[in-house]
């Protein structure tokens, strides 16, 4: 493929990402995944609910390291197609840059057949419905984040360490939880000021 029809390509996503209908459709069509992946996992689930609980719950605990792991070494590297946008979402942070709307459903459809592959039907796609369900609240949480001003003392914290990462990107690399910003050492720590 000839290199500048690759550039446009690429500069025509990174455009079509920036916009609310690309936004909003990601959210609506990750929902439907979602829904399609809990009923057909909860169908075919043949454990009690201890296993299904727990296959949900793994789905969560993966989704958090999923989501620091493609914000650290992925959105802050030279890969255009993901640091393009989120150089956008650092210089424009109440727009509205996101994925394209098609990548994250195919992603995670690809993640539920590989599940499917390894451990039975019903725990795999339980599994993979609750990291889908994780990356839709990963998504509303960093819009809220950006367009509410929380007055409770908790939310407001909870949206300044994210806050806090625009101004110090190699820090706070978790949105919805800074779980793995403490274990991996990322979290900002405010230095004292000097005399």
């Amino acid at each position: 493929m000839n290199q500048s029809l690759w550039r446009t390509g690429v500069d025509a996503i990174v455009r079509m990402s920036s916009t609310r209908t690309n936004y909003w459709a990601e959210v609506a069509i990750d929902s439907a995944l979602c829904l399609l992946l809990l009923v057909s996992g909860w169908r075919q689930h043949d454990g009690g609910a201890l296993t299904a609980l727990l296959a949900l719950g793994l789905g969560l605990f993966a989704f958090s390291f999923i989501e620091y792991f493609f914000h650290r070494w992925l959105f802050h590297t030279r890969i255009p197609l993901f640091t393009q946008g989120h150089d956008l979402h650092h210089a424009r942070p109440l727009g509205y840059d996101s994925l394209p709307f098609f990548l994250p459903p195919v992603v995670l459809l690809v993640l539920a057949g590989v599940f499917v592959l390894v451990m039975p039907t019903g725990f795999a796609l339980l599994l993979a419905s609750s990291i889908t369900f994780g990356y839709i609240l990963y998504g509303l949480s960093h819009f809220i984040i950006h367009h509410v001003r929380f007055k409770q003392p908790l939310l407001r914290r909870w949206a300044g360490a994210h806050h806090v990462h625009h101004y110090h990107p190699e820090t706070n690399f978790g949105v919805t939880s800074s779980l793995w910003d403490v274990l991996l050492g990322t979290k900002y720590v405010r230095q004292p000021r000097k005399g």
